[in-house]
């Protein structure tokens, strides 16, 4: 169990490549009482439909040789969009006022892919940064874990 001080008002984002809870505090800071303001979900493809091309090939420069190039990670491409739009979207939530403050719930590897897009206003605005999948567990859960 973490101890965080989510104080009321404040969102906690949980999210991971795929799915996204917005979360705000209705609690306080002892007691947690998270509702959901949004989800947001990415639908998964099949590869098939992301892409179709077989992996290209690159001649050596020096004699007959040729290699594969590596085959492009189009799931990956789609969480990479998946998690800008999300940023984007807090992004103009922050600036119309809607919160002052949030805590990032993600994966380790969607915390990288988020940590490089956060915009000047975002970072501000940002508490804390935990690096746990919760997504799929309830919102009951999510609470426990964060310290409810």
């Amino acid at each position: 169990m973490l101890k965080l001080k989510i104080r009321q008002g404040d969102w906690v984002i949980v999210c991971d490549g795929k799915k996204a809870l917005v979360l705000e505090n209705a609690g306080d800071e002892k007691f947690l009482n998270l509702k959901t303001r949004e989800v947001f979900e990415h639908p998964d493809a099949k590869t098939s439909e992301l892409g179709t091309d077989a992996p290209g090939r690159s001649f050596s420069s020096v004699g007959p040789g040729r290699s594969a190039v590596e085959q492009t990670d189009f799931h990956e491409q789609e969480e990479h969009k998946f998690l800008h739009k999300l940023l984007a979207h807090l992004d103009a939530e922050l600036n119309g006022g809607k919160t002052r403050s949030l805590f990032m719930v993600a994966p380790p590897r969607a915390l990288g892919v988020l940590r490089q897009a956060y915009s000047h206003n975002l970072r501000a605005a940002l508490r804390g940064e935990i690096d746990k999948d919760f997504v799929r567990l309830p919102v009951y859960e999510i609470e426990k874990h964060l310290g409810g």
